[in-house]
C-alpha cells in the first residue's frame, strides 16, 4: 500500500484529504507543523508527499527544498496563494505539481495517482530487479549472492553459495557426486569429490533445523543428493 504525507496546518483541510485518499486505498500520515512535517519526511518512508505552502516554524519551499535534496518522490504543494511567482518557485525548487485552494478533494486524488503511476513507471525502468530462488523458507538472492534462511540471513563461502544455488534451482533431480564435482568446481571427476560431501555438510549447518533429519537437501544413499521442494 502506498504512504502519503500530508503537511497541513489547517486541521479540516488535512483531515478531508486524508479521508479522501484512505477511501482510494491510501496509507495517510499528517503533520500539522513545518518543522515535524519535514522530519516526518526525512526520517520516514513516504511515496509522495502533499505540502502545504504556508507552514508555521518551516514553510513549504523550504521543506521541499531540503526534502528534494535528499529524495525523489512526488510531491504536490498546494496553496491558498494565486501569484504565479509561488508556483514558478515551487516547481523550480522540485516540487512536481502546484494545485491552489479551493480544490475538490476528487481533483487531490487524481492527480495524486497521477504522479503515483508516472513515478513508479519511472522507477520501474531504472531499477534492475534482483534474481530471487525462494524455496519454503530459503531466500536465495542471485544477483547480491545473499541467502536468508527464515529471514536471518547466513553467510556462505564461494563454493557453498553455488552448490546451494544448484541443487535449489534444480530441485527434485538426484545428482551424483561427480556430477556435483564437476558443475561446481568446473573439474572433471578424477579430482577428490569427497570435497562435495564436507560442503554439503556445511551447508546444511546452515539452513537445516535438524541436520540428522535434512528437510531440505536429501542424501539418496548410493547415488548422491537432492534438493526436496
Amino acid at each position: 500500500m502506498s504512504k502519503i504525507l500530508i503537511i497541513e496546518d489547517e486541521e479540516s483541510i488535512a483531515e478531508l484529504e486524508k479521508d479522501y485518499l484512505e477511501l482510494s486505498g491510501f496509507e495517510v500520515e499528517i503533520a500539522n507543523r513545518g518543522d515535524t512535517g519535514l522530519l516526518k519526511a526525512l526520517k520516514e518512508n513516504f511515496d509522495l508527499i502533499i505540502l502545504d505552502l504556508m507552514l508555521p516554524e518551516v514553510d513549504g519551499f523550504e521543506i521541499c527544498r531540503m526534502v528534494r535534496e535528499e529524495k525523489n518522490i512526488p510531491i504536490i504543494m498546494v496553496s491558498a496563494k494565486k501569484e504565479d511567482i509561488d508556483k514558478i518557485r515551487g516547481l523550480g525548487l522540485g516540487a512536481d505539481d502546484y494545485m491552489t485552494k479551493p480544490f475538490s478533494p476528487s481533483e487531490l486524488v487524481a492527480r495524486v495517482k497521477a504522479h503515483m503511476e508516472r513515478y513508479n513507471r519511472l522507477v520501474g525502468t531504472n531499477v534492475v530487479k534482483n534474481n530471487i530462488v525462494e524455496i519454503r523458507g530459503i531466500k536465495i538472492d542471485k544477483t547480491a549472492r545473499r541467502v536468508w534462511v527464515n529471514g536471518e540471513e547466513k553467510t556462505f563461502t564461494t563454493k557453498e553459495y553455488d552448490l546451494l544455488t544448484f541443487l535449489a534451482e534444480n530441485p527434485n533431480r538426484v545428482f551424483k557426486k561427480e556430477e556435483l564435482f564437476r558443475e561446481i568446481w568446473d573439474m572433471e571427476s578424477v579430482g577428490d569429490i569427497a570435497t562435495v560431501t564436507v560442503h554439503i555438510k556445511k551447508i546444511r549447518e546452515k539452513i537445516e533445523f535438524d541436520t540428522a533429519k535434512p528437510q531440505y537437501i536429501e542424501t539418496i544413499w548410493g547415488v548422491g543428493y537432492r534438493f526436496k521442494v
